[in-house]
């Protein structure tokens, strides 16, 4: 094993911001187990990952157990969702998501027992799997991208033969304000992390393995740098501390050098990127035959009594996870989920935690605070801060004219939707906002056109 840092390499990508961090509220906490509490109700949305959503594969008033099989797919871009928790189904209907979608939910309600299914066998090695029983476990246990969108994650490590992988990525960088979850992670189970890393090499063969980390994590990159000793297909990279290090695009060019072109994916550049705790639920998969049944979430903000780490079942309310962790100091003035630049404001805290919610964030209202929004002052400063090196001045001229041909030929569909330009805007012009609302509607046009 090699750990590069930047002194010998300036590990980074073009351009991006520097935003305050806030993660020193939670960034020395351990990860605490949050139980939902017995007769709770667990709310299990069909859509938690991207792809085709599951079908339900249980009935009103049935018996289910703890890592049980309850929602799934025939299609391949699919992954299913088992229960998290013993109990009896008490619905399925229609219910809001923490993205304000609503969705088709199995309610169970919880027993407390934790009674496991017969599914869950424990495993001694991986040694004796072939690659192909390796990705059906993954798939089998509904793992999928846990720091992003949820893409599932049996889809990326079965790339396409055209497609050669010579590098696999693990992204530990955690570049969103106010989320340590990730650093937690690293820093308590860094040793899982490594063995789920060597099983993903073992699957994509003849790969290298890179686990890259921003400096300002110091005591994971330590903790790492022990468990990777004597493992020489994995180099630890420590990266520049700058926001957005931790999307896919940006990230690979940072440690590889390499460009992802535009309408393309890391694989078109030879890399696979996986999240830290997609890892670590693929460690879990292998050695103990559990399926995806808990997220590590950072709770943060200062309307919160008790911000922390915290590992909690899906499907847990939100309602109940806040009261779990103390309840409210002060009321939130803004309830995010996800990071302060990318996440999700919600109005309605009866909504669960699913497999791609990193944290949650209730924010007073001096944290919630934006000036109101005045004109351009042309200074340029979204300009020279964009990741993607896209115009959002010029985007937004495209947005104001309902022009949404001119936005996709000025390159609008490679937005990231990061929220730099936003930030960094002097006139606090709401760019990323008006962006992503018109990608997403040519995204969809793009998307009907094909089928």
């Amino acid at each position: 094993m090699k750990t590069k840092t930047k002194k010998e390499k300036r590990f980074t990508f073009e351009r991006g911001i520097h935003p305050n961090e806030q993660k020193e509220i939670t960034r020395h906490m351990a990860i605490n187990t949050l139980l939902p509490a017995p007769g709770s109700e667990i709310i299990f949305p069909l859509v938690m990952h991207l792809g085709v959503p599951c079908k339900p594969l249980v009935e009103k008033g049935q018996k289910v157990l703890l890592g049980e099989k309850i929602g799934d797919s025939e299609a391949f871009i699919c992954a299913p969702i088992h229960s998290s928790v013993s109990g009896i189904v008490k619905d399925i209907r229609p219910h809001l998501t923490v993205v304000g979608t609503i969705v088709d939910s199995i309610i169970v309600e919880n027993d407390g027992e934790l009674k496991e299914h017969e599914s869950i066998r424990k495993r001694d090695s991986y040694d004796d799997l072939t690659k192909e029983e390796i990705v059906h476990i993954i798939r089998e246990a509904g793992i999928v991208g846990l720091g992003g969108a949820g893409f599932p994650t049996h889809v990326k490590l079965s790339p396409p033969p055209d497609k050669k992988i010579d590098t696999v990525i693990v992204n530990g960088c955690e570049c969103e304000p106010y989320l340590t979850t990730d650093n937690r992670v690293m820093l308590e189970e860094s040793d899982r992390l490594v063995t789920g890393l060597k099983i993903i090499l073992k699957v994509i063969q003849g790969a290298r393995g890179i686990i890259a980390v921003e400096d300002n994590k110091p005591h994971a990159i330590e903790s790492l740098k022990k468990s990777c000793e004597g493992v020489p297909e994995i180099d630890l990279i420590v990266v520049e501390t700058k926001y957005p290090q931790g999307c896919e695009k940006q990230l690979v060019t940072a440690v590889t050098g390499r460009e992802v072109p535009s309408g393309k994916l890391p694989m078109d550049s030879g890399c696979i990127v996986q999240n830290v705790d997609t890892v670590i639920a693929i460690h879990r998969a292998i050695f103990r035959g559990r399926p995806l049944m808990r997220k590590v979430v950072t709770l943060s903000g200062g309307a919160l009594r008790n911000p922390g780490n915290y590992k909690a079942r899906i499907g847990t309310k939100l309602d109940d996870l806040v009261d779990l962790a103390g309840g409210f100091k002060a009321n939130p003035e803004k309830i995010v989920v996800g990071g302060p630049l990318m996440g999700t404001a919600i109005f309605d805290t009866d909504v669960p935690i699913v497999k791609t919610t990193s944290g949650v964030l209730f924010l007073t209202e001096e944290e919630a605070h934006i000036p109101p929004e005045r004109n351009c002052i042309r200074c340029g400063s979204c300009v020279e801060h964009c990741p993607t090196g896209l115009i959002p001045t010029e985007l937004n001229a495209d947005i104001l004219k309902e022009d949404g041909e001119a936005f996709v030929k000025h390159n609008g569909l490679d937005c990231i939707e990061c929220g730099s330009c936003s930030y960094i805007c002097p006139a606090k012009r709401r760019l990323s906002q008006a962006i992503r609302t018109i990608r997403r509607v040519e995204l969809a046009k793009q998307r009907n056109k094909k089928s």
